[in-house]
């Protein structure tokens, strides 16, 4: 497994809709990669079939979902770009793997463990659009703005394919929302699935 991407939404940096997703670009250094801001450019360009999102504080693991994709031949960075018309329902079969630490917190407010489904990316609603959404969230129809969306890179009170206006970015949601706690998000992605032991 190799670490492609970690969200932290309190280091400072924006990872809204718009912001590094699709940049080409690295973002951060390995040596501070589970507390900001992260993404290696490298990993995002290579062809996956699995993806595992992981929700940790500074790097003790809270909760873990592995997820298989529709068509394993795509990097993250191409199914990023991919964002007219997005709104792409990318895995089958929802996670193929889970696991929750014991006594974690907030779970239910959590865009990603407190939802089930499949995994939807560049869900654009509206003037509004969130790069990682779960099926099992409610999700928001083309033309209707009303912030109600959530996941990872959200970008609310914008125009989803241009870059401008208000960036949320992380696990945090629209302020007329209640606001999930901030845990780090770490978006971990492997060409063949792992032995379970070795997902934690």
């Amino acid at each position: 497994m190799v670490l492609g991407m970690n969200l932290n939404p309190s280091d400072g940096h924006v990872m809204g809709y718009d912001e590094g997703w699709a940049d080409d670009d690295d973002i951060g250094d390995e040596e501070s990669a589970l507390l900001k801001d992260y993404l290696n450019q490298t990993v995002w360009d290579m062809p996956v079939k699995y993806i595992a999102i992981a929700r940790h504080q500074r790097g003790l693991l809270d909760a873990v979902k592995v997820f298989v994709f529709k068509n394993g031949d795509q990097s993250l960075s191409q199914r990023f770009k991919d964002m007219d018309p997005g709104r792409d329902i990318v895995t089958v079969g929802g996670p193929i793997y889970g696991y929750t630490a014991p006594g974690v917190h907030n779970l239910a407010d959590d865009p990603v463990f407190g939802v089930g489904g499949d995994l939807a990316f560049n869900w654009g609603y509206g003037n509004n659009g969130c790069r990682i959404v779960l099926t099992g969230g409610y999700l928001s129809p083309v033309g209707v703005s009303d912030d109600n969306t959530h996941g990872l890179g959200n970008h609310f009170a914008s125009i989803p394919k241009q870059t401008q206006e208000l960036i949320l970015n992380g696990l945090m949601r629209s302020p007329t929302f209640k606001t999930a706690q901030s845990p780090h998000a770490k978006v971990s992605v492997f060409k063949e699935l792992i032995m379970e032991r070795d997902l934690i």
